[in-house]
């Protein structure tokens, strides 16, 4: 069976290591967080002191990582960058949710030294990376695409090949901006509502019903209902970089971004008020408190 190495075995990482495993690939894992490794190491990975271990022995390298910065870092940083010890013919599979200029340049390079990137953003969170449920978006070489899929299929449900270098990053970007949206837009409405005499629980009953209707309510609504912010589906950090990469990515494409400022600046709030480790539905509060 096919080598496939893990470096971040996080929440998404961990529980996407645990369904390679699942599916009897040789996985070996990497993180910075050595009982992330130990406990991989118990259910039959293999465990790597370094990212630079791992890079020679394997078929396919996953990429779970917390910012563009670390995903440089890791890749292409002098005598220690990954890339360039890995071999000709394998592929990276970069599964977290990167900035779509550095998507497109380690592609560029990694195709140079005969190595197949591709950008897989995930939707599904902690709970479908343990599943194997992920909703898998897919950007890089169409012709190279069959190679990877079994190893996507391994840890994923909803799995699509969505363009060429860089389509995946947009894909996640522009669907993230939109659920941050939705959750301050419903924040803004359960605020309005319970102002005037409206418990947000009725309210979130009615909207579910009418038109309203929507996934984020299903996801984040129940933590703005018990405000239990602390139960954390996607951290408020995470959201605010994700939307400070959107926003990037909407620049370099000649697109205002005066429709999404407002979400922009409520989370970048959020997280300079020390929410960032909150759940993103902690925008509540952010707005709340600015209405005390």
């Amino acid at each position: 069976m096919a080598k496939v190495g893990v470096i971040g075995c996080g929440l998404m990482g961990g529980g996407i290591a645990k369904n390679l495993l699942k599916h009897h690939y040789n996985v070996l894992a990497y993180d910075i967080n050595p009982n992330a490794v130990k406990e991989l190491a118990s259910l039959g990975a293999i465990p790597c002191t370094s990212p630079e271990e791992m890079a020679s022995q394997v078929d396919y390298l996953i990429l779970s990582l917390a910012s563009p910065e670390v995903i440089r870092d890791t890749l292409l940083h002098g005598e220690k960058g990954v890339l360039f010890k890995m071999k000709k013919g394998t592929s990276i599979l970069d599964m977290s949710t990167n900035d779509v200029k550095l998507t497109r340049e380690i592609h560029g390079i990694a195709a140079g030294m005969g190595v197949s990137f591709f950008d897989c953003p995930l939707s599904g969170g902690p709970e479908g990376a343990a599943n194997g449920t992920l909703t898998i978006m897919v950007g890089g070489k169409e012709e190279d695409y069959p190679s990877i899929l079994p190893v996507l299929q391994a840890v994923g449900k909803h799995i699509e090949y969505v363009g060429k270098s860089g389509a995946g990053q947009t894909v996640k970007l522009c669907h993230n901006m939109v659920v941050a949206g939705v959750i301050t837009l419903l924040s803004e409405a359960f605020l309005t509502g319970e102002r005037s005499g409206v418990a947000k629980e009725k309210l979130a009953g009615i909207l579910q019903k009418g038109s309203g209707q929507t996934r984020a309510m299903d996801v984040f609504g129940v933590n703005i209902l018990d405000e239990s912010f602390d139960q954390v589906k996607f951290s408020l950090a995470n959201m605010a970089k994700d939307i400070h990469l959107y926003r990037q990515l909407a620049e370099d494409s000649n697109i205002s971004t005066f429709v999404s400022d407002m979400t922009h600046q409520l989370f970048h709030l959020g997280r300079n008020k020390g929410k960032g480790q909150q759940d993103s539905s902690a925008v509540y509060n952010v707005l709340r408190e600015m209405m005390e």
